[in-house]
């Protein structure tokens, strides 16, 4: 699998050849409306979505915050073959956007003849009870003959929906988490995503032989950092892999 970090929540993956690229946010620094709110982004993309290039899916959590999912983003959406989200990003933005119910999954084929399974996976973007303030996330598992098992989870803030994933689908090869303990007044007090202890239980829930973190700075309402985030995954050595944007690795 190789791997290339352009921001926030967006990566470009690579596995088996097939190319995905998850939540696609390519704006610039700025205030970004939601409701009554603002979002503040406080840093940009490392590069944008002609340096991305095309992709055989995107794999997006979510749709209604702009964090996930931007101007620029939609916009790389409505040239993309296949988007995979919930059922709710699918009614709201339409085609190509394509609901994966947790547990389904859809096959992509590989240049080798293989193919790549990708299964939606539950995802919980706060703590119990927020679902209708927050909205209808979704994670994803990724998995194929020879191939590494990853788990990419959205934003997910609940250590018991990594505990299930683990039950189904563990031990993974590489844990691709969403973290930062984001916080805003929607839900006080309470992260809505996972905060940087919670990255290293999820890691030993997974058996997670690597662990990338995504989704933890260019954003203000994160309260929790990369200075953080390493200080905690320090005990994990190699294990753990937190990316500078625009930085390619290849994990196995």
């Amino acid at each position: 699998m190789e791997m290339r970090y352009v921001g926030g929540p967006t990566a470009v993956l690579k596995i088996g050849g097939v190319r995905l690229l998850t939540d696609p946010t390519f704006d610039p620094p700025g205030d970004y409306p939601i409701g009554q709110r603002v979002l503040t982004k406080t840093g940009g993309p490392a590069f944008g979505p002609d340096e991305a290039g095309p992709v055989d899916a995107v794999l997006l959590s979510h749709d209604h915050h702009p964090d996930n999912l931007d101007r620029a983003g939609r916009a790389y959406l409505a040239a993309a073959p296949l988007v995979l989200s919930t059922a709710s990003a699918a009614e709201r933005v339409g085609p190509p956007v394509r609901a994966l119910p947790n547990w389904d999954h859809v096959e992509l084929p590989r240049p080798d003849g293989g193919v790549l399974r990708i299964t939606g996976v539950p995802a919980q973007h706060g703590p119990d009870g927020s679902e209708h303030l927050v909205g209808e996330v979704t994670g994803f598992a990724l998995s194929g003959d020879g191939l590494p098992t990853v788990y990419v989870s959205g934003d997910n803030a609940s250590l018991d929906v990594v505990r299930a994933i683990a039950s189904r689908v563990g031990p993974v090869d590489v844990a691709v988490l969403f973290a930062g303990a984001a916080r805003t007044p929607l839900v006080e007090g309470a992260n809505l995503t996972l905060a940087a202890d919670d990255v290293v239980e999820a890691a030993g829930l997974l058996g997670a032989r690597h662990v990338v973190p995504l989704h933890f700075e260019h954003w203000a309402h994160f309260s929790q950092g990369r200075d953080t985030l390493a200080a905690a995954l320090a005990p994990l050595g190699d294990r753990a892999r937190l990316l500078a944007p625009g930085e390619r690795i290849t994990l196995s």
